[in-house]
Protein backbone atom coordinates (compact mmCIF):
# COMPACT_ATOMS: atom_id res chain seq x y z
CA UNK A 1 0.00 0.00 0.00
CA UNK A 2 1.44 3.31 -1.09
CA UNK A 3 2.53 5.52 1.93
CA UNK A 4 1.32 8.69 0.13
CA UNK A 5 -2.21 9.07 -0.88
CA UNK A 6 -0.71 10.90 -4.05
CA UNK A 7 0.66 7.65 -4.90
CA UNK A 8 -2.75 5.50 -5.10
CA UNK A 9 -3.49 3.67 -8.15
CA UNK A 10 -6.88 5.13 -8.28
CA UNK A 11 -5.42 9.04 -8.16
CA UNK A 12 -5.14 8.55 -12.05
CA UNK A 13 -8.72 7.42 -12.36
CA UNK A 14 -10.12 10.54 -10.12
CA UNK A 15 -7.88 12.55 -12.23
CA UNK A 16 -9.56 10.86 -15.64
CA UNK A 17 -12.81 11.21 -14.50
CA UNK A 18 -12.38 15.52 -13.41
CA UNK A 19 -11.47 15.59 -17.13
CA UNK A 20 -14.26 13.41 -18.58
CA UNK A 21 -16.86 15.69 -16.64
CA UNK A 22 -14.82 19.07 -17.53
CA UNK A 23 -14.55 18.27 -21.07
CA UNK A 24 -18.73 16.93 -21.23
CA UNK A 25 -19.82 20.22 -19.59
CA UNK A 26 -17.69 22.21 -22.15
CA UNK A 27 -18.74 20.13 -25.19
CA UNK A 28 -22.31 20.87 -24.09
CA UNK A 29 -21.37 24.59 -23.51
CA UNK A 30 -22.41 24.28 -20.03
CA UNK A 31 -21.02 26.56 -17.32
CA UNK A 32 -19.60 24.90 -13.80
CA UNK A 33 -22.28 27.00 -11.87
CA UNK A 34 -25.61 25.35 -14.14
CA UNK A 35 -23.96 21.88 -13.16
CA UNK A 36 -23.60 22.44 -9.61
CA UNK A 37 -26.73 24.60 -9.33
CA UNK A 38 -28.42 21.05 -11.23
CA UNK A 39 -27.22 18.92 -8.86
CA UNK A 40 -27.53 20.91 -6.43
CA UNK A 41 -24.55 20.91 -4.48
CA UNK A 42 -21.79 23.61 -3.12
CA UNK A 43 -19.66 25.35 -5.93
CA UNK A 44 -16.32 24.35 -4.34
CA UNK A 45 -16.90 20.75 -4.44
CA UNK A 46 -17.93 20.67 -7.48
CA UNK A 47 -14.99 22.64 -8.46
CA UNK A 48 -12.88 20.25 -6.66
CA UNK A 49 -14.30 16.98 -8.94
CA UNK A 50 -13.35 18.72 -11.68
CA UNK A 51 -9.76 19.88 -10.62
CA UNK A 52 -9.08 16.11 -9.18
CA UNK A 53 -9.60 16.78 -5.57
CA UNK A 54 -13.26 15.73 -4.66
CA UNK A 55 -14.09 11.78 -3.96
CA UNK A 56 -17.57 12.12 -5.29
CA UNK A 57 -19.95 9.11 -4.52
CA UNK A 58 -22.10 6.96 -7.35
CA UNK A 59 -24.95 9.35 -6.66
CA UNK A 60 -23.34 12.57 -7.21
CA UNK A 61 -21.60 11.26 -10.36
CA UNK A 62 -25.08 10.20 -11.51
CA UNK A 63 -26.36 13.54 -10.51
CA UNK A 64 -23.77 15.29 -12.51
CA UNK A 65 -23.88 13.54 -15.82
CA UNK A 66 -27.81 13.76 -15.70
CA UNK A 67 -27.47 17.29 -14.67
CA UNK A 68 -24.96 17.32 -18.20
CA UNK A 69 -26.81 15.31 -20.55
CA UNK A 70 -24.83 12.51 -20.54
CA UNK A 71 -24.79 9.00 -19.71
CA UNK A 72 -22.80 8.24 -16.65
CA UNK A 73 -20.42 5.56 -18.62
CA UNK A 74 -19.26 8.65 -20.43
CA UNK A 75 -17.38 9.96 -17.62
CA UNK A 76 -16.18 6.92 -15.85
CA UNK A 77 -14.56 5.12 -19.31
Amino acid sequence: MPSDLTEAPWLHDRQRIGRAIRDARMTHNLTQEAVFLAVPMNRSYYQDIEADDGNPSLDTLLAIASAIGVPLADLVR
